[in-house]
């Protein structure tokens, strides 16, 4: 009976319970792969971007203007505020910023450096450090005398010609100012042309003209200047024999214009009938430099019928010039006024009769008006004995600077140069 017992209990102890779970029957479970984590995208490299300040713009806000965070701005400020004051800044001021900007579009950028120059030498430097501070660094290069004797070709004006050159404003003004004695800037000059300057300048290491020189040496169509200065007297400007190249009255009193219409009778634009020019106009653009023809004094500055604003300057030996429809006078010049040869006296304009801006200029001899084109006007001195002498010393020096600059030149356009 014991037995029976033990056997029934163990029968009943197989059969599953609805309570307790059967035994799972299937495949083992499979771990799941765990997904590897992408890489964070590389930074960007950061770009160059030029700045300048907007009228009515803070220096601050032309900064953020580049995108960089407002507390980055404010950083660049601080720092550059220590040399210079950033409150009365001029509309213009440029600048260049080095940012490195975001992934995300709208995030800001971040300021890496941004730099200024304070003048042709000098630059302030703001930059980023490990730390994420701002610092401040002056910079100033050192700078050397250098004489320049290149060879050119008339690209667009002679005055922009010669300042891809390298030549300073004031370099390229003496250079029109010479070449205005001798050449018809319309029919003379023409795109293509060759030309050699010599001049003296202070250069900053990087090779930006820190100040201007003198010019010493100009050719074009054959026509050679030297500059010489004589004992006692202001530096001049002489052809290779040493007859001083300065004529009595400039040729051309606007740099780059063109004549359109000459000396004599010709049907008038605005008033349709057939009267004498009394003088020939140069088609230039409004605003653009007028000089005077020569030394002189101012006698007449105002309104004059159909000549708009008129200008007449009296010259020595009975010579007069006038200049028509300006638009308005350089600074101090009235009548009584002395001006000098080459100086800037007006700005073409379109003020009374004119269908446009224009020079409209005119020649007087004793009064009377002349053809400025053929007018025979005093011609330069010529230079003799001792100052004859120390000119041609100082024009071999510069003919052998020209002749040592001619090798690089050459080679640089690909022609072979003379041999033996």
């Amino acid at each position: 009976m014991a037995l029976a017992f033990v056997m029934g209990w163990f029968a009943a102890s197989q059969v599953e319970h609805p309570w307790r779970p059967a035994p799972s029957r299937a495949a083992p479970a499979t771990k799941l792969a765990t997904a590897t984590p992408a890489p964070p995208p590389a930074p960007l490299e950061p770009e160059a971007v030029p700045g300048k300040v907007r009228r009515g713009e803070t220096f601050e806000a032309a900064v953020r203007r580049l995108g960089v965070a407002p507390e980055d701005a404010r950083q660049v400020v601080l720092a550059l505020a220590e040399n210079m004051d950033l409150a009365n800044i001029k509309a213009g001021l440029a600048f260049d910023a080095l940012v490195r900007r975001s992934h995300d579009q709208g995030a800001h950028a971040q300021l890496v450096s941004l730099t200024m120059r304070t003048g042709p030498a000098s630059q302030l430097t703001v930059s980023r450090t490990f730390d994420g501070a701002m610092r401040l660094k002056a910079l100033e290069e050192p700078v050397h005398d250098d004489t320049v004797a290149e060879e050119g070709r008339i690209e667009g004006s002679l005055y922009e010609s010669a300042q891809k050159m390298g030549a300073t404003p004031a370099i390229t003004a003496q250079v029109v100012k010479l070449f205005a004695h001798k050449l018809d800037f319309e029919r003379d000059i023409q795109p293509g042309d060759r030309f050699k300057l010599v001049f003296d300048r202070r250069v900053s290491e990087s090779g930006r003209t820190v100040e201007a020189g003198d010019l010493e040496y100009a050719e074009l169509h054959g026509v050679r200047f030297y500059r010489f200065k004589r004992r006692g007297g202001e530096a001049e400007y002489f052809d290779p024999s040493g007859k001083n190249i300065k004529g009595f009255l400039l040729r051309t009193p606007v740099d780059g214009a063109r004549i359109t219409s000459r000396f004599g009778l010709r049907r008038h634009p605005i008033l349709g009938y057939t009267r004498r020019h009394q003088g020939i106009d140069f088609g230039a653009g409004a605003r653009t430099p007028i000089l005077a023809a020569g030394d002189g004094v101012v006698t007449e500055a105002g309104r004059k019928g159909g000549y708009g604003n008129w200008l007449r300057i009296r010259h020595n030996g009975g010579w007069d010039t006038g200049y028509g429809h300006v638009s308005r006078y350089a600074r101090g010049v009235r009548p009584g006024v002395r001006v000098r040869q080459g100086q800037v006296v007006a700005y073409v304009g379109s003020t009374g009769l004119a269908t446009g801006p224009h020079l409209h200029y005119e020649v007087f001899r004793r009064g009377q008006r002349v053809n400025p084109l053929s007018a025979k006007v005093p011609q330069g001195t010529v230079l003799a004995g001792r100052e004859l002498k120390r000119f041609k010393a100082d024009k071999a020096r510069i003919d052998g600077l020209l002749a040592a600059s001619a090798g690089p030149a050459l080679a640089k356009a690909g022609i072979e140069g003379p041999k033996g």
